[in-house]
């Protein structure tokens, strides 16, 4: 038998390693993501049987006031969240990228929110908000001659500081995948850019972020799909509070799915969240390719 015979002889290998990750994603996943959309068009009554409803449960899901200010906040920290880690992410990946030994401790320290449980940073976090005049981030607004904030415990900032816990998780993720994206930048370029008179900040605009489009398609696309599915960190701060001035659709889809028992309503709203996912996550890449082109 040839080589060329065996390597089409073995084209089920690989399959053959797939297979018990394929198993595992299609019963706890794609099977679970195929009857909650058909639930999404059943008025779901739990061991009464279900009925068809058509279109009524998304009529039902977008006419309320709830789902626009939910889908308003979603998109917010979307938005707030992707770009302040992405900058963060970016200015600490300049500060410590190099092969210096030191850095790797530096670097290692840094991205410890990144592996820390979201309940542990939820619980660090709300320490961190206690409301009164020597916690810790009102002691920090102290120092700069701010008034003391009520944060989580108030409807005007709530949103902003679930969004400020968002930046300090995900920007040590970003940081690790742009200093990937350094490695591959060809230095001569620098050192030709600073003799043409460049200063820093175009060697950044014409040098590094061209380098970096690869690293950040790929960046952008995850921080955009992560702060839409956005609920751990909500729910346990506020829990979608004060008076929903922090809902967003996963916490809205959880309290109607658990709490009102509207099965079918949270599956359509299941259904709407994965159909804003994939437009978004379509829309960022097509902007990505744009800017290479």
């Amino acid at each position: 038998m040839t080589v060329q015979n065996r390597r089409l002889g073995a084209w089920w290998v690989p399959w053959a390693f797939l297979a018990p990750a394929l198993v595992l994603f299609a019963y706890f996943k794609f099977i679970p993501m195929g009857q909650a959309f058909v639930m999404s068009f059943q008025d779901v009554q739990p061991y009464l049987g279900n009925s068809w409803v058509g279109w009524d449960n998304y009529r039902a899901l977008v006419a309320t006031d709830e789902f626009l200010a939910a889908a308003g906040h979603t998109a917010i920290i979307a938005v707030a969240q992707t770009t302040g880690a992405v900058l963060v992410g970016f200015a600490l990946a300049l500060l410590l990228e190099g092969q210096a030994r030191r850095l790797w401790f530096v670097r290692s320290a840094a991205f410890l929110p990144v592996v820390v449980p979201t309940a542990v940073i939820a619980e660090l976090w709300r320490i961190i908000y206690h409301p009164t005049d020597d916690g810790l981030a009102n002691s920090i607004l102290g120092f700069f001659l701010v008034e003391p904030s009520q944060w989580i415990n108030s409807p005007d900032t709530s949103l902003l500081s679930v969004i400020l816990v968002g930046i300090w998780r995900d920007a040590p993720y970003d940081m690790i995948i742009i200093i990937a994206g350094l490695v591959g930048v060809d230095r001569s370029l620098y050192e030709a850019s600073a003799l043409d008179g460049a200063g820093w900040v175009r060697r950044i605009r014409y040098v590094t972020l061209p380098a970096l489009r690869p690293a950040l398609a790929i960046l952008l696309t995850l921080a955009a799909i992560r702060a839409m599915r956005i609920f751990t960190e909500v729910y346990l701060l506020t829990n979608g509070g004060p008076n929903g001035s922090s809902e967003v659709l996963m916490t809205l889809i959880y309290r109607l799915g658990f709490e009102r028992v509207e099965l079918g309503v949270a599956a359509a709203g299941s259904v709407v969240l994965l159909l804003a996912t994939i437009v978004l996550t379509l829309l960022v890449r097509s902007g990505v390719r744009k800017g290479e082109s």
